[in-house]
């Protein structure tokens, strides 16, 4: 394939210390304040979304572009964000990705119709696709000792993990006190604040080596991510519907394409061999399809709450508090200390099998359950939180494992990528087949108001089921492919991420 255009006649990376940073904790509360971002927008709007509806006079098929537009954004650009942070330098993409997504913020704040709404919120994704993979890659740069390293990993897990239930319960306050716009501009002082911060940060460094933008891989590589994610958003009209089953197929011959473009390009968005390291590859798939449960427990325990238990916006944010400390304990307490003395791989197991259970637990939710909060959605919760938190620590320090330093922006935006596009799935899919299996219960039942109510919460309960066996098969596919045994011999030697093994 003929040899791209520069776009940088000296790309530039951050630079390579001799010994550990004095301001690296400093920095670290930088990329946490902006990583906050990135993670609160993803579920703050949530529950805001019905005064948002009202205030904009938004349909109801219209409304779910308030989520979907950032999603797709952020999703299906996060792999160029990667590569743009190594090819023109991490702090610099990290800081323009801290103003930009302010702005947006700013522009959605301020929208006086539901296009300028949707536009923020595109333009939010956008730049957190930006800042994002540079986050994690600044990580890398920062801490070098495994065990600084294991610790900084375990508390950026527990803000990207119990950010999204933080999210909610911000979106709630903010919503019932303030007005649903504030759900926006708070993120402008916020971003104020981590842009000034960014000189904490390291330097980025220009080398002699020109790195070339991958412009092919980057249309067909976020194309294909962008069909899919869309096909699974618009499939509540059916599996069949011939815009769907058009999208899945142009988005998977669009991913078929990119593969073999990036075998072949000089500078490609995503180097082949940073996915197909056995380890590595399914360290990412362990990343992203826990989010598909996640992402769809949050929608449907929201309407559950609000809907079916008639709680309040601040009430149910409150509600989702034991999920988001599940989360941060599960990553930066018990999964930090674990990890150094354990193999990742039966960490990452455990883990799985537990939020498995705890999902389980809610199928058996029902429309009158008495003190259903204490005997269902609290343990559940916690077990659900537990688990994902000790499940992400482990599995993002494998999946950044043993990558070159040029690239290390490439598998940080892969780690956010999973995620982000796994939570997107999950909210269209399970949601599509909450609303079949709705549709089935009131086709034997009826329509009558207490059958509408019983059939809703089935649905809920049905695609909760759904979500179990993704844990379980994402638990399976840990097993099979995080083999102890290549832990074993790449743990060794100068790896700097993988911790010492017990003897």
């Amino acid at each position: 394939m003929a040899r791209k255009p520069d776009v940088s006649a000296v790309p530039v990376e951050s630079a390579a210390r001799q010994g550990p940073d004095p301001r690296r904790w400093w920095g670290l509360v930088v990329i946490l304040a902006a990583q906050s971002l990135v993670v609160l927008d993803g579920t703050v709007v949530n529950i805001a979304l019905p005064s948002v509806q009202r205030d904009l006079g938004m349909s109801d098929a219209s409304r779910q572009w308030v989520i979907t537009a950032y999603t797709l954004a952020f999703g299906g650009l996060l792999l160029l964000g990667g590569r743009v942070a190594d090819a023109f330098g991490r702090r610099r993409i990290f800081a323009v990705g801290i103003l930009g997504f302010g702005l947006a913020s700013l522009l959605g704040g301020a929208a006086p119709d539901p296009g300028a709404l949707f536009l923020a919120r595109a333009l939010q994704g956008v730049f957190a696709a930006a800042l994002a993979p540079a986050a994690l890659a600044l990580i890398n740069t920062l801490f070098t000792e495994p065990g600084e390293r294991g610790k900084a990993f375990g508390v950026y897990g527990a803000v990207s993990g119990g950010g999204a239930a933080v999210g909610l319960l911000a979106g709630g306050l903010l919503t019932e006190y303030l007005d649903w716009r504030w759900c926006l501009y708070v993120n402008a002082p916020v971003a104020l604040l981590a842009l000034a911060g960014c000189r904490l940060l390291p330097r980025d460094r220009r080398t002699g080596r020109a790195v070339r933008l991958d412009l092919p891989g980057t249309l067909l590589g976020c194309g294909g991510l962008v069909a899919i994610v869309y096909a699974f958003a618009e499939a509540e009209s059916g599996w069949g519907d011939p815009l769907v089953v058009r999208l899945l197929v142009l988005g998977v011959l669009m991913l078929v394409a990119f593969a073999l473009v990036e075998r072949r390009v000089q500078d490609p968005l995503l180097p082949p061999r940073v996915v197909a390291h056995r380890v590595r590859g399914g360290s990412f798939l362990v990343v992203g399809l826990p989010q598909i449960g996640l992402f769809g427990l949050f929608l449907f325990l929201t309407y559950y709450l609000q809907g079916i238990l008639d709680y309040s916006p601040v009430l149910t944010g409150v509600a989702f508090l034991p999920l988001g400390l599940g989360i941060a304990v599960g990553s930066s307490l018990i999964a930090a200390r674990l990890l150094p003395r354990t193999r990742p791989r039966t960490l990452i197991v455990g883990a799985l099998l537990a939020a498995a259970a705890g999902m389980a637990l809610l199928t058996r939710l029902e429309p009158e359950t008495p003190q259903v909060y204490l005997t269902h959605l609290l343990p559940a919760q916690i077990l659900i939180g537990l688990g994902i938190g000790c499940m992400m620590m482990p599995a993002m320090h494998t999946a950044t494992a043993r990558v070159a330093p040029h690239e290390a922006g490439a598998a940080a935006a892969v780690v956010n990528s999973a995620q982000q596009v796994g939570g997107a799935l999950g909210v269209a899919l399970l949601n599509t087949v909450s609303t079949g299996a709705t549709a089935a219960y009131l086709a034997d039942h009826g329509t009558s108001p207490a059958a509408t109510v019983d059939g809703t919460v089935h649905g809920y309960t049905v695609a909760i089921a759904f979500a179990v066996g993704v844990l379980l098969l994402t638990a399976v596919l840990a097993w099979v492919l995080i083999d102890s045994r290549t832990e074993a011999a790449e743990g060794t030697g100068s790896d700097p991420v993988t911790p010492a093994r017990p003897r």
